[in-house]
């Protein structure tokens, strides 16, 4: 069973009826070839499911709207093994609503030069091919992933499966459903944003309920089912005995055991895979919750601090694309600083930050939260692990979203930090804070911010030109003039694109 399970992208081959019934049949051997190889590979997360052969616009049209009402699919690789003329492709990619790859290769890797004659390079006319398809792509401005090489290399599949996983988290955003526990933090701007403008662009819903929908949820759990939980806490981490057998520890670690139940069943009942909440806002709860949502993170559920549902939303995706790879993703905030020889950034959060990025067996530890509530809460506690990483905001510009991307590298702090109880990552900002910094402000980056190990630059990349929004990036080459005339010239192509 592939990582994605039943889900699946299609490959489509491309050719024409000219060539006659024997081309057409070898045709058709190969690109099941193709698609079995790449099902097999253990490089690709999801199955490659062979199409019979296009040959003209109504089969052409058919398959892509064979693949629209499909819900195992979730995109198409289009490869054309011969040439296609592309106008045979319009009405079927203006009909399209999932997301393609065009995949310029061919069937055969290298040329059999003593033997090669004109019927060889009548069948394996993919150079050209794909180039007459290409173009049609470019003139109904569709931004799509191009791959290029031979179909059986580790690299050709790597960069196959690299846009697969951004296919899958497509497809989780489309119906994915948020719950806001309460509202947004008073007064704050960037986590605010138009949720009718975010379902059209990305496809997730937003929903808001009050804290005692919650709240009568949470009054209904079982002792027996927080101590079960309480033993797993015991399991998969560091919990110290003075805290087990400090009554008011206990019940702080209890509660959360709580809420954690709570929250999990009141998204599971109604269909939600993120969430968020808000530190001003928790009347009927017993606090903030803090393991109770580090381990759902964990779980895999989007989250967002304040209110945040843009990084709830883009929390979840990316999990979904990183799913099965080695690397945590987490909601982040850039915290605080250290400056000396080379910048860097403590981030963290209040209390939620998602174990799944920690570097060693994550501590519980019950501290007192002092921003909203004064209270005694039970947490993880872990350093990031070190590597490179990356930071994604999505803002909303008021007529469009922007997704920013910073490309970072983790490192192990310098000394311990006995006395600050959170989960945190130290990372030093390509190409260092200076610029990074700068630049994230010039782009109107949010203080929260959607942190991985597991996923590119390039996924995140293609995951915006899916949903047809910008995105900017922030790396070892960025240059503060050349950032700036970037954002400039967007702004530009980003208005006239939308109409006006």
């Amino acid at each position: 069973m592939k990582i994605y399970g039943e889900k699946e992208v299609w490959l489509v081959t491309g050719s024409q009826t000219l060539y006659g019934p024997k081309v057409l049949e070898q045709v058709g051997k190969n690109s099941e070839q193709v698609a079995a190889g790449l099902s097999a590979s253990a490089l690709l997360s999801a199955n490659v499911k062979f199409q019979p052969v296009v040959k003209n616009p109504q089969e052409i049209l058919d398959v892509c709207l064979r693949a629209n009402s499909d819900p195992n699919c979730v995109g198409l690789i289009l490869w054309m093994h011969t040439f296609s003329p592309a106008k045979m492709w319009i009405a079927g990619l203006k009909a399209l609503n999932k997301p393609y790859m065009h995949l310029h290769t061919q069937f055969n890797a290298e040329l059999p030069w003593g033997e090669i004659n004109m019927d060889y390079m009548n069948m394996h006319q993919s150079a050209h091919g794909d180039r007459e398809f290409g173009f049609i792509g470019a003139r109904m401005r569709h931004d799509r992933r191009v791959v290029v090489g031979h179909w059986a290399t580790e690299r050709v599949q790597q960069e196959i499966d690299d846009w697969v996983r951004v296919a899958m988290g497509w497809d989780e955003a489309q119906g994915l459903k948020v719950a806001r526990f309460g509202d947004n933090m008073r007064q704050v701007a960037v986590t605010e944003g138009c949720k009718v403008s975010a379902q059209i662009n990305f496809g997730y819903e937003v929903h808001a309920f009050g804290l005692g929908d919650l709240a009568v949820v949470a009054n209904e759990v079982s002792d027996a089912d927080i101590d079960a939980l309480v033993e797993q806490y015991k399991a998969e981490y560091t919990v110290p005995d003075e805290l087990l057998n400090d009554a008011h520890q206990f019940e702080a670690l209890r509660n959360e055991a709580r809420l954690e139940i709570a929250m999990q069943k009141f998204l599971d009942d109604g269909g939600f895979k993120a969430f968020t909440n808000n530190f001003e806002d928790l009347h009927g709860i017993t606090g903030l919750p803090g393991l109770a949502t580090q381990r759902l993170m964990q779980k895999g559920y989007g989250y967002g601090g304040e209110g945040d549902w843009k990084t709830a939303a883009m929390t979840r995706v990316v999990k979904i694309m990183a799913k099965g790879k080695e690397g945590g993703t987490s909601f982040m905030e850039d915290y605080t600083y250290n400056f000396g020889s080379s910048d860097q950034v403590l981030g963290a959060h209040m209390l939620e930050v998602c174990p799944t990025i920690a570097q060693e067996k994550p501590r519980v530890e019950v501290a007192l939260h002092t921003i909203g509530i004064r209270k005694d809460i039970a947490r993880l506690i872990f350093n990031g692990k070190p590597g490179p990483a990356i930071n994604v905001s999505i803002v909303d510009l008021g007529n469009r979203f922007r997704m920013i991307i910073n490309e970072l590298d983790t490192v192990t702090p310098p000394k311990d930090l006995p006395n600050l109880p959170v989960g945190r990552a130290l990372w030093e900002p390509r190409p260092n804070l200076a610029v990074a910094g700068a630049a994230w402000i010039h782009a109107g980056g949010a203080h929260h911010s959607v942190y991985s190990q597991a996923v590119t630059t390039d996924q995140i990349i293609d995951f915006a030109e899916m949903a047809g929004v910008e995105a900017v990036v922030i790396d070892s080459d960025t240059k503060i003039r050349d950032f700036k005339n970037e954002l400039r010239h967007n702004a530009v192509y980003y208005h006239l694109s939308s109409g006006v």
